[in-house]
C-alpha cells in the first residue's frame, strides 16, 4: 500500500490544491485531525482553522480554511471550504483589525448587536491569525 493519499482542497471559487500528499492535518470540531493513507472513512464538519499539507516532495504547505467539510476515504481526502487561502496570502494586520472589531462588538452592551455574527467574525479572525503563526513557526 502506498504511503500517499490523494488530497483535494476546494473552495467556492477555486481548487486550491489537488495532488498526492504524505499527510494532511486540519482543525476539526474536537481538535487537530491527522489524515494519512489508509485512514478509516470519515465525514466531519470543519470549523475555521489552519490546514497543513505534507506534499509528496516533502514540502509543507499551510492553508487557512474558513470552515467546511472533510470527507476521508482510505485513498483520498476531500476538503470543501467556503474560503480556502494559502497562509502566505493572509494579511496579518487585517486579521488583527477584524479580531479587535469583533471583540469590540462583543463588549458592546447595545441591544442591536448580533452576537452570533460577532462570534463568527472573532473565530474567523483568530483562525487566520493561527494560520499566520503556523506559517511563521514553519519558517
Amino acid at each position: 500500500m502506498s504511503n500517499m493519499i490523494q488530497c483535494s482542497i476546494v473552495s467556492l471559487h477555486e481548487t486550491l490544491f489537488s495532488g498526492q500528499v504524505r499527510y494532511l492535518v486540519l482543525t476539526g470540531d474536537y481538535g487537530e485531525l491527522g489524515v494519512h493513507a489508509g485512514h478509516a472513512p470519515l465525514l466531519t464538519t470543519l470549523p475555521p482553522g489552519p490546514a497543513r499539507l505534507m506534499k509528496e516532495n516533502g514540502e509543507e504547505e499551510i492553508l487557512f480554511l474558513s470552515g467546511g467539510f472533510l470527507e476521508v476515504q482510505p485513498d483520498q481526502a476531500i476538503v470543501l471550504a467556503d474560503v480556502a487561502v494559502r497562509a502566505s496570502q493572509l494579511d496579518e494586520e487585517a486579521a488583527l483589525d477584524a479580531k479587535q472589531n469583533a471583540e469590540k462588538m462583543l463588549g458592546d452592551s447595545a441591544d442591536d448587536i448580533d452576537h452570533a455574527k460577532a462570534m463568527k467574525e472573532l473565530d474567523d479572525a483568530l483562525a487566520r491569525l493561527k494560520a499566520i503563526q503556523a506559517l511563521k513557526n514553519k519558517g
